[in-house]
């Protein structure tokens, strides 16, 4: 069996193995990595044999590190570390998954209700846990001016309601946790990633995030934007944050996740809506909201629906992606939770 991990800003790990009455056995480890000093890389391998087929990724990685702290001399991995050979172990075995073990549905439908998208956001995800659905990127489109607030915020403290309903704004309750997002037509980029765990199996929401962010930075310097990923879960660019990127993990297996990008921001109205972003940019000694948002639009001179397509044809080109559309059965189910959950006062202000 063969497994590779390519760590997010490192090196390349290859595991090779056998199976035998259900432990690993003849295990070999490689890659592109530095390992010092040479021997290290013997222990690395023998560490693993005889241990249970269904080892999960912690008590892999921890069979290297112990073997590797009884050596007589320090052991110096650049490039790699004992989780990463874990994983690649993982994925030899099946258990984890790599991007190109999946074919991707790419949605992109017509403006929906904001209430709409994140019911789907719900629906997709547990269609796939289901097995009914394969992983999907949807991209979303809208019309009416929406807060989308994260699962746990207070609805209270983050939003003024006067000021939401002064313009004409609906709040909704997203099921992932993470930030507000202010979204008005046009104003933002937003899409929502449906994948199963296998793809993230053995890492931490920490490493998810940054994994799952990676095609996002390449995508943005396919438009020419330099980026990188900033603290949890932001994309951020020398101009300051771009995106905020938000997760949920369902049981059956599947992970949403799902990044809303700043294009076109009307940064004073999002400040008279959004209390909690007043106070965000007054401890950052921030006079002019309008001096840290819109940055997308402003780096690259570009029309959203550029931008957009530009996204699209980069995901295309690194993952195996088909065109899909929603299905009608999930579109009614959508419906109907909107109704009865996402438009639901009980759902909306469950955390006052």
């Amino acid at each position: 069996m063969h497994g590779e991990y390519k760590v997010p800003g490192g090196k390349l790990v290859a595991v090779d193995l056998d199976v035998v009455d259900g432990l690993l056995s003849g295990v070999s480890v490689s890659g592109d990595f530095f390992l010092e000093p040479d021997e290290a890389l013997a222990v690395v391998s023998s560490s693993l044999d005889g241990l249970p087929r269904d080892s999960p990724v912690s008590r892999l990685a921890d069979a290297v590190t112990s073997a590797l702290a009884r050596e007589d001399q320090p052991v110096h991995m650049v490039g790699f570390d004992a989780h990463a050979v874990a994983v690649a172990v993982r994925r030899a075995l099946g258990f984890s998954t790599a991007w190109a073990d999946h074919t991707f549905e790419l949605i992109h439908p017509g403006p929906l209700p904001p209430a709409l998208h994140a019911a789907l956001d719900q629906v997709l995800t547990e269609e796939l846990g289901a097995g009914r659905r394969g992983p999907t990127l949807r991209f979303w489109e809208w019309v009416e001016p929406a807060v989308i607030i994260g699962s746990f915020q207070s609805l209270r403290n983050e939003v003024d309601l006067e000021a939401a309903d002064r313009y004409g704004i609906t709040v909704v309750r997203r099921i992932s946790g993470g930030g507000a997002m202010f979204m008005e037509a046009g104003n933002c980029i937003t899409f929502s990633l449906v994948v199963p765990a296998s793809l993230v199996d053995g890492m931490t929401f920490e490493d998810s995030y940054a994994f799952l962010n990676q095609w996002v930075l390449g995508a943005l310097a396919d438009v020419g934007v330099q980026a990188f990923t900033s603290g949890l879960n932001d994309i951020a660019s020398p101009a300051g944050k771009l995106a905020g990127s938000a997760q949920k993990r369902m049981v059956g297996g599947a992970v949403l996740h799902h990044v809303t990008m700043s294009y076109d921001i009307d940064a004073d109205k999002m400040l008279e809506v959004l209390r909690i972003g007043r106070e965000k940019l007054s401890d950052k000694g921030t006079t002019s909201a309008n001096k840290r948002v819109d940055p997308v639009r402003s780096q690259t001179q570009m029309p959203r629906e550029e931008v957009i397509s530009a996204f699209a044809a980069h995901f295309r080109s690194r993952y195996p992606t088909v065109d899909g559309v929603l299905r009608p059965e999930e579109l009614e189910r959508a419906t109907e939770l909107m109704r009865t959950k996402f438009t639901d006062p009980a759902w909306t202000a469950r955390v006052l």
